[in-house]
Order: structure tokens, then C-alpha cells, then sequence
């Protein structure tokens, strides 16, 4: 089977190379090119971006190797008609180091404490997109009171899937973290970076540029592009919090599988692609029998997260790669004014 770990490099190799012919970068982008508000959470301090009024505060967590840009399309647009907060989770970004390990859990306390410390309470539209998707389903678990609604962008499912996904995952991971190793400890003691694996008639690219869909991101503002690369050149922080996200994944698979319950009337809506791990549609996995099958698992397990809701529904966004915050926006944007409107009448 194809490994997330597998998935994750092919990722980082289909990420856009070049940032000029930009049609339009994200509006305004450049607030995520310097730390909005640093809050208090658990030993650690998060960086927040909160923008717009109202209730219920959509509250978005990104993917792995991911931090708050990913949502510098959507955020915007949400906040038109509600308050909607990206942070940084710990290490990532312009947040500080966090307490090891880096579980699900954990992350979930972090950032409910800090919404709580800058006095943003909830009822909370929680919107995880990846892997993210893992840590608002433990906030969920944890905090389900406080909790208006979930949205699931292309959502990681490694708990739902068969069992032989499950494995070849971990054995995928094991060999990505030592390659990200050998990233960290080169920002770490300043030496070149390791090489990304050539792409014919593309341009050479380190082990700093695999974030995100890969650096520099084409809907990105040049300014915003070149701080994200410094980072990730510069911050050991930031490695150290990946390796140790991937490395507790299989311990957030089984918290996950032994909390899940029923979410009664909560409202969740799993946004899919059939294009889980890609990251550009211009860039398509070839269609083989095992891709497809890799594809249809993840689209199936997916759908088994609304069945934990008497409120839930599935969406296909099919003219999309994993990042539907970049292809189709409007279809994360419409799914979280969905649940903005029936919040008021669930209260």
C-alpha cells in the first residue's frame, strides 16, 4: 500500500517551484509573514491570528508540516461573516517550543487553553484540514461542550482504514522521520541542506522548501513565501515538533479509535477530494490499481466520520488536490457558514 509517509514526499515533490505568473496571491497575506498574538498554553506560548466578529469563533488547525498560512485564502472570507483564528501550533511558525511528545491530545489542550487565555470562548466551528483533522477530533472528544460544529478537510483517517494501511503507514513514517531528521540536524548545527529528490526539468530544491505543498507556494505573496523559507531554515523548533507529531500518530490512532462515540446532533461535514496526498492537480498520481484503491479506503473511511453524527454529511470537491484551501476555497468557506447558520438555532 502507499504509505502516508509516501504520500507526504510525493507531496512535497509536486509542490509549485515558481512564484512568478502568480494570477493573484492570497490578499493581504503578509499578516501571516510576522507572529500575530502569542497566548499562554500549558508550558508553551501560540501564536494566533484572529480576524472578524461574532459567534460561533471558527477555529482552524492545519495539516502536518503545515502552520496557520495554510488558511491565508479561507480565513479571510470566513471572517466576513464570523470570528475565525489560525495559530501556529507548537514549534511551528512564530509559536515557541512545546512539551514532548507532540500527541493529539496534547496539541488539543494547547490550543484550548490558549482560546480560553485570550478570551475567546466558545461555541467553536473546529476546521482541521490533514492531519489536523486528528487534533480537532481529540479537542472534540475532550472539550465537546464547547464544540458548535466540525469541519474535515481531506482529513487524515488512519484510524478508519484497513488494518494493512494502517501498517504500511507506520512503516513509511519511520523512514520520512529520518529523512526529516537529517533535515533538522543540518538547520541545527548551520550546515547545507540535504537535497529534495530532482524533478526532471524542474529546479533543485533543499529540504527547507517541503513544507506546506512545497515552498514557494504560487498562491502566496513573494514577501510571505521568503518568511516561511527562513523559518524553515533556521528553526529546529519546527522540525523537532513534526518528527515528534509523526512519530505519536499510531498513539493518536488508538486514543481516537478508543474515544470514539456518538457526536449525537453535532453537526460534521468531511470534506473530500479522492486526491488524498496530492498536492497539485496540474501534477495527478497515475491511476493504478493500487492508487485507486489507496483512494477509495481513505473517501470510505472519511464518510464514516458523519456517520458519528445524526447531522453529518460528506462533500466532494472534485476539481481539487488535497489542498481544497487553495483549489476550491469556496467549498470549505460555504460548509463553514452552513454550520455559522444552524449554529444559532442548535444553541
Amino acid at each position: 500500500m502507499i504509505s502516508r509517509a509516501a504520500f507526504c514526499a510525493a507531496l512535497a515533490a509536486c509542490g509549485l517551484s515558481f512564484v512568478q505568473g502568480i494570477v493573484s496571491a492570497a490578499p493581504g497575506d503578509a499578516v501571516y509573514a510576522s507572529p500575530g498574538q502569542l497566548v499562554s498554553a500549558n508550558g508553551t506560548r501560540l501564536n494566533m491570528y484572529c480576524m472578524g466578529s461574532g459567534s460561533p469563533t471558527v477555529v482552524f488547525d492545519s495539516g502536518w508540516e503545515d502552520w496557520a498560512p495554510a488558511w491565508a485564502v479561507v480565513q479571510p472570507r470566513v471572517a466576513q461573516f464570523t470570528r475565525a483564528c489560525a495559530y501556529d501550533r507548537a514549534g511551528a511558525g512564530f509559536s515557541d517550543p512545546g512539551p514532548m511528545p507532540r500527541t493529539s491530545v496534547r496539541i488539543a489542550g494547547e490550543l484550548h487553553s490558549a482560546l480560553h487565555n485570550a478570551g475567546i470562548s466558545g461555541p467553536y466551528i473546529l476546521v482541521g484540514h490533514a492531519f489536523g483533522a486528528d487534533n480537532v477530533r481529540a479537542f472534540a472528544d475532550l472539550y465537546m461542550p464547547e464544540v458548535a460544529g466540525l469541519v474535515l478537510v481531506e482529513g487524515d483517517v488512519d484510524d478508519f482504514e484497513p488494518a494493512d494501511m494502517q501498517q504500511d503507514d507506520h512503516r513509511g513514517n519511520a523512514s520520512y522521520i529520518a529523512q526529516l531528521r537529517a533535515c533538522r540536524d543540518a538547520v541545527a548545527r548551520r550546515k547545507p541542506l540535504p537535497m529534495l529528490p530532482s524533478r526532471p526539468g524542474r529546479p533543485p530544491r533543499t529540504c527547507a522548501q517541503q513544507f506546506f505543498r512545497g515552498l514557494p507556494e504560487a498562491a502566496w505573496s513573494p514577501a510571505l513565501n521568503a518568511k516561511l523559507l527562513q523559518i524553515a531554515q533556521t528553526k529546529v523548533a519546527l522540525y523537532d515538533a513534526y518528527i515528534s507529531e509523526m512519530e505519536q500518530m499510531p498513539w493518536d490512532e488508538t486514543y481516537l479509535k478508543q474515544h470514539r462515540r456518538s457526536f449525537g446532533s453535532l453537526p460534521i461535514i468531511a470534506i473530500s477530494t479522492g486526491n488524498h496526498g496530492v498536492g497539485s492537480i496540474a501534477t495527478p498520481r497515475a491511476p493504478t490499481l493500487q492508487h485507486l484503491r489507496y483512494e477509495y479506503e481513505v473517501a470510505l473511511a472519511q464518510s464514516r466520520w458523519v456517520q458519528l453524527s445524526s447531522n453529518g454529511r460528506q462533500i466532494f470537491a472534485t476539481n481539487s488536490s488535497e489542498y481544497v484551501t487553495f483549489d476550491e476555497p469556496d467549498v470549505v468557506v460555504d460548509a463553514i457558514r452552513s454550520l455559522r447558520d444552524a449554529a444559532p438555532a442548535r444553541r
